[in-house]
């Protein structure tokens, strides 16, 4: 692997970067990936509206730990001066990279004018990135898809725009907004934007394994891989990404053994983290993707919903990981 990601004075000890996603990217998640290899911690997006009044439940999406940096903090919104006002009140929080959500496809963030569909929009996208990166003096990232729909595949002008904006790096996801997460991503799309600009790129879309994350690498010529639902109950991702681009080899799978003592792990997080009640119902999705194509796993992700207790969720790991 040849020399090291920075993005703006952030050098990464790896190229290899946790995707922001919202409802599984939170703090103990985060923390077992890092441990892992990951080189950037993206963290869940948050509102800029919901820092501007203060809501309480965006306080605690926006916990840091010192051991999980460097981390990007993602905000999402439309109005450029709310976007700049509150970038530089949570400046002095422990993040060391801002990122900015223009990608996120879902229904309620679209039809506010938030996330992809700001992709339908390259004169907002430069008065955002303008404003944001003038605020503050840690180095603001943008987060792009392909385009918005088939119709309109404009990730290379929006790049374009996000860097001469201030931004100082830009990761684009190789589907559009209509696309959700279906179909192929479009490694052509992201190579694209990699020759178009000079910021460092970061490519994202069907980054399943260390093979694929290699092969996007080559195949886009970009600077880092990003790396979302290949992540999801599989945190040992990035230590074989890492291992296989750095020495040529991938580490075995871990044992079911690890995966047991990794899915204790990440309850007890929860548990200290978001209390017993939450920390059990956010802990079921994690369950069913870290126990997928185990024997029985099926009957037991028909079980995950009705488990209240994190004693449950403890015994009831016997029957998938016999002791």
């Amino acid at each position: 692997m040849t020399g090291r990601l920075k993005i703006g004075s952030v050098a990464l000890a790896s190229p290899v970067v946790l995707a922001p996603m919202a409802g599984v990217t939170d703090l103990p998640f985060r923390l077992l990936c890092k441990e892992q290899g990951a080189g950037l911690i993206c963290m869940e997006m948050v509102s800029a509206k919901a820092i501007y009044y203060s809501n309480k439940n965006t306080e605690a999406l926006m916990e840091i730990r010192e051991e999980e940096r460097p981390v990007s903090l993602q905000l999402f919104g439309s109005d450029a001066d709310i976007m700049a006002e509150m970038a530089k009140r949570i400046e002095e929080r422990p993040f060391d990279i801002l990122d900015i959500n223009m990608g996120c496809p879902v229904p309620k963030v679209v039809n506010n004018g938030e996330g992809s569909a700001l992709m339908k929009n390259p004169a907002l996208v430069y008065e955002i990135v303008r404003k944001v990166a003038g605020a503050i003096k840690k180095p603001v990232t943008v987060k792009i898809r392909k385009g918005f729909d088939a119709l309109h595949c404009n990730a290379v002008e929006i790049a374009k725009i996000a860097e001469a904006a201030g931004a100082a790096a830009v990761a684009v996801h190789g589907r559009t907004r209509e696309q959700y997460y279906t179909g192929k991503a479009d490694w052509d799309c992201i190579r694209a934007v990699k020759e178009a600009v000079q910021i460092p790129v970061i490519g994202n879309g069907d980054v399943a394994d260390a093979v694929s994350a290699k092969e996007l690498l080559d195949k886009t010529g970009c600077d880092g891989v990003m790396i979302g639902r290949g992540a999801q109950g599989n945190p040992w991702i990035f230590r074989e990404v890492t291992a296989f681009l750095e020495a040529g080899f991938i580490p075995p799978r871990p044992t079911p053994d690890e995966v047991r003592r990794t899915v204790e792990r990440h309850a007890a997080l929860q548990l200290a983290v978001k209390g017993e009640y939450t920390g059990v119902r956010e802990m079921r999705k994690h369950l069913a993707w870290y126990t997928a194509g185990y024997p029985h796993s099926a009957r037991f992700r028909q079980e995950i919903n009705s488990m209240e207790t994190m004693a449950d969720l403890l015994k009831s790991l016997d029957r998938i990981f016999p002791v």
